[in-house]
Formats: structure tokens, C-alpha cells, sequence
């Protein structure tokens, strides 16, 4: 009897140890399937800067559409620094990404680092400036002569009999700058509106628009009707540049970017137009591409199966292949352009305010 008990305890205790066994051999397989490296579509995104109200905002849409799709988003900014937005770009080619997205300081600067990404099989998309010589995948931004051509039809518009204006252009690095010029002479060439002082403000210094704005009026006071800037961070200089010289709502001021305080001008009275960028559907887009691209390349590289490509992309690749293509200067680059579009006070609800890119309460703020 006692010999049939302890044969039986034995055999409880060697079934208890041979579960035990099993037990840790499951979880050692779960605990090396855990560490197991997902492979996620990795996206570096290189800024100029943040000096430019509207980049944050580019920045977080771009960045939310992306992770959507189950991309991871690197964002590096370089603070007007042409060397170190190369550095920060080699550091993305160092870290193996599978799209570079480059909003450029300098767009004549990025041919040799951005040869250097490719030669990794890495894509390479020009966001909103287009990158020169450099044969990127894509170069996606809005219309850039069109806003030219917005800002000379609303001066000319509110200036009919012609006069003496100021252009205060953006960075002379910036491609986009030469376009917007084009679009705007272009309109104003034989209306009576003659150009008696221009510059250029490098980086886009926001400052830099004061000091012209001063050194114009120097060179012919009290004989301006209009002042057209690059942008409405310059705009905002311009503006307390006139108001200083007791100018502001004599001028015709306009800008581009729907900057909040430029529509705050608008509705005071102070600043004639902007030019409204939806930037949603410029970021929102270039997250799409840029996710179609990375996840081609991952294909490609056999790292995933088409299955396993979200569904939301269906259709995106085939629209990149449809692209109408743009010149850098030597290649031709496949080129998205987006509408912009003219905001005055008389249509300021329906762009603005009905597309929730500013509050009613906010551009309205300083008007009874």
C-alpha cells in the first residue's frame, strides 16, 4: 500500500515537471517571437526651419496621415542651415530610410547628398520646393506661378490706375521664389503698376522685409500704392514697417499663406489679400506618396507582400504614374501641383473660416 502511494506521488511530480517544461518552452517562444524587429516603413522629414508660421502645421498633418498608414515619421530641422539640413540627411541615409522628404534651405545645395540617398534605393520626394538637379521621385507643392498671378490680379484689381509699388521677394535659394515672381510680373507688365524697389530677403528673415520696406520709402517717400511680399511672415514686417510711416491701409499690401495675423489685416483693413494654401491636402497627400513610394521599395526589397500594403493607398501608386513631369534644371521630375487660392475680406468665411483653417473668433478678433 505505502509502495503504491509513493509510486504515485513520483508520477504526479513527473507529470507537474513535464508541464512546467512545456510551460517554459511556450513562453520562451512568445518571448522570442516579441523580439522580433517589426519592419515598419520608416520616413525621414527634413524642415528649413520653423521660422514660417504654416511649417508646424505641415509638419503635424504630414505626420499624422503617415502614421495612419503605418509609417514612423523622423523629423529632423535645420534651422535655416544649408550643412546642417546635409548632415541631417546623411544622418537618415546612415539610418537606412526608405523615404526622404526635404523641405529645402537651399534647392541648389541638395544634389550631391541627395544622390547619395538614392544610390541606397532610397526615395526621395521635394516638398513644396523643388529640389534642382537632383532628379528627385516627386516634387509636390501648389501651383507656384498661379499665386504669382493671384498677387498681381488682386493688385492690379485694387489699384486701376496704376503707381508705384515695392516687391519684397522670399529666399533667393528658394525656387518657389523665381516662380511666384514670374506669375506676379508677368500680370502687372503694362498696367501702370512699375516696380521701384525689390528685394530679396534671405532665409525668409521676416525682418529682413522691415528693413526693405524702410530703405524703399527712403529712396521714394510717400510714393507707394502697394507693397507686395512673399509671404505673410513678411507681410507682417511690411505692415509695421507702413504703420510706422503712418501708411498702413493707404498701401495695398498682400501676401500668401493665410497666416492668421494676415487675415486678422484683411478684416481690419490693413492688408489687401493672401493666397490660401490648403496645406492638409498638400501634407496629407505627400504622406500618401511618400507611403506608396516606401512601401514600393519594401516590395521590392521583398520585406513585405502586396497584401500587406494598406488598402488606403490603392490607387496612389497608379496616380503617381500619371504625373505630368517639371524640369530642375537637368532632369525631369514627376510633379503633383495643388490650386491655391485668392482670399480677400469678401470671401474670407467661405475659404477660411468654413475650412476651419482659422476660427471665425480668432480672424475676427480685433474687428467690432
Amino acid at each position: 500500500m505505502k509502495l503504491r502511494k509513493k509510486n504515485g506521488m513520483m508520477i504526479l511530480m513527473s507529470l507537474a515537471l513535464l508541464m512546467s517544461g512545456g510551460c517554459t518552452g511556450q513562453q520562451e517562444d512568445a518571448e522570442v517571437q516579441q523580439d522580433q524587429p517589426v519592419d515598419t516603413l520608416q520616413i525621414g522629414m527634413s524642415f528649413d526651419s520653423f521660422v514660417i508660421e504654416r511649417w508646424l502645421r505641415d509638419r503635424d498633418l504630414f505626420d499624422a496621415t503617415a502614421r495612419n498608414l503605418g509609417a514612423e515619421v523622423n523629423v529632423q530641422v535645420a534651422n535655416g542651415d544649408v550643412e546642417e539640413q546635409i548632415a541631417q540627411i546623411r544622418y537618415f541615409i546612415q539610418k537606412d530610410m526608405d523615404v526622404i522628404v526635404i523641405i529645402a534651405v537651399d534647392g541648389e545645395s541638395m544634389k550631391e547628398v541627395v544622390e547619395e540617398a538614392r544610390k541606397k534605393g532610397i526615395r526621395v520626394i521635394s516638398y513644396d520646393r523643388l529640389l534642382m538637379d537632383s532628379d528627385t521621385d516627386l516634387y509636390i507643392s501648389f501651383d507656384n506661378k498661379k499665386v504669382g498671378t493671384l498677387m498681381g490680379e488682386a493688385m492690379v484689381q485694387a489699384l486701376p490706375e496704376g503707381g508705384n509699388i515695392f516687391a519684397i521677394y522670399g529666399s533667393p535659394t528658394d525656387h518657389n521664389v523665381s516662380m511666384v515672381e514670374e506669375g506676379f510680373l508677368e500680370v502687372i507688365r503694362d498696367t501702370g503698376l512699375n516696380i521701384v524697389y525689390s528685394q530679396y530677403c534671405d532665409n525668409w528673415l521676416a525682418e529682413l522685409a522691415f528693413d526693405a520696406v524702410e530703405e524703399g520709402l527712403s529712396q521714394t517717400p510717400r510714393n507707394i500704392v502697394g507693397v507686395m511680399c512673399g509671404n505673410d511672415d513678411l507681410a507682417s514686417q511690411a505692415f509695421r514697417a507702413l504703420a510706422e510711416n503712418r501708411l498702413a491701409g493707404k498701401v495695398v499690401l498682400v501676401g500668401q499663406d493665410a497666416d492668421l495675423s494676415a487675415c486678422q489685416r484683411i478684416m481690419e483693413g490693413t492688408q489687401t489679400m493672401t493666397v490660401y494654401k490648403p496645406m492638409e491636402e498638400l501634407a496629407g497627400r505627400a504622406a500618401e506618396f511618400a507611403c506608396a513610394l516606401g512601401y514600393e521599395k519594401m516590395e521590392q526589397e521583398g520585406r513585405i507582400t502586396e497584401s500587406e500594403i494598406p488598402d488606403q493607398l490603392t490607387g496612389v501608386q497608379e496616380t503617381l504614374e500619371q504625373l505630368e513631369t517639371i524640369s530642375d534644371g537637368t532632369y525631369e521630375v514627376p510633379y503633383y501641383a495643388l490650386d491655391p487660392i485668392a482670399v480677400t475680406k469678401d470671401n474670407m468665411d467661405e475659404v477660411i473660416i468654413a475650412s476651419d483653417f482659422h476660427t471665425r473668433e480668432d480672424v475676427y478678433l480685433n474687428v467690432k
